[in-house]
């Protein structure tokens, strides 16, 4: 079940309420104090920004995590597509019938990969996973029948490509769930409420204290927007795009259908 950092607009929404909240409790908080001025600033002077370079260190932390992710799933659907496309160049070392068969399963392969890619409704995609798994069932049973009646390093060729082509896609769903850990959201969540009640708990004058109470919390719910956007597969406005997937499907489509050599 995807929470609530599968979306970025409410990882926004939900951080800067929380964030402004906390920011006016820290003020709350310091009306209450009876502690002098000097004394207190001495030391808050220097807890605030100690305080706030922790919270820019787990931000730039958290954001290298997730575009480490999103690098990797691009550099995953690369290589999908280039498995996908280097088993249908093999397809001719196989025999004529299966490697028709085969070239027809890949394309419908093909298509179901680059749905997973696109789909965002959470039941569709499940129908795409099953399909897909259904083609991969298809796939090497078709490639293991020539193999086991004729095993020659010529058919171990196309098993190897086969084996390549379920890899990929195994390592392609490993990104998807390779996501930021909870742990790391719930420690930069919690460093970022301590930031925003310090705030509140130093502004000296409620007018300066308004200005600073939308300020911080805003560009805060921004980065925590950004790196759920990042890490986000489905969801947002940074997505990763099946390019290599699809680009492969209209090179499929222009060209003609290979055959095998007749026998005599």
């Amino acid at each position: 079940m995807e929470n609530f950092t599968h979306y970025p607009l409410l990882v926004f929404a939900v951080s800067f309420i929380t964030l402004r909240v906390s920011a006016r409790l820290g003020r709350h908080f310091r009306s209450r104090q009876r502690v002098p001025e000097k004394e207190l600033f001495e030391d808050f002077n220097i807890i605030l920004p100690a305080t706030l370079t922790l919270l820019g260190l787990i931000i730039g932390f958290s954001f290298s995590m997730a575009a480490t992710r999103y690098d990797l799933r691009k550099n995953y659907e690369e290589a999908e597509a280039n498995a996908i496309g280097t088993e249908y160049a093999r397809a001719d070392l196989l025999p004529a019938a299966e490697a028709t068969k085969v070239r027809a399963l890949l394309r419908s392969y093909l298509d179901q990969r680059i749905a997973f890619y696109l789909t965002r409704d959470g039941q569709e995609r499940h129908q795409v996973i099953a399909r897909t798994t259904a083609l991969q069932g298809e796939l090497w049973s078709t490639v293991l029948v020539p193999a086991k009646a004729e095993p020659t390093p010529i058919t171990a060729l196309a098993v190897s490509g086969m084996n390549d082509v379920l890899n990929s896609q195994g390592y392609a769903q490993a990104g998807f769930w390779n996501r930021i850990p909870t742990a790391a959201w719930a420690l930069m969540g919690a460093i970022a409420i301590a930031c925003n009640l310090l705030l509140g708990y130093g502004a000296r004058s409620v007018t300066v204290g308004s200005r600073l109470f939308q300020i911080l919390p805003l560009l805060v719910s921004i980065a925590f927007m950004f790196i759920a956007d990042i890490d986000a597969p489905r969801h947002g406005i940074i997505l990763v795009k099946p390019q290599n997937l699809i680009s492969l499907a209209e090179s499929l489509k222009q060209s003609p259908p290979a055959t095998s050599p007749a026998k005599n």
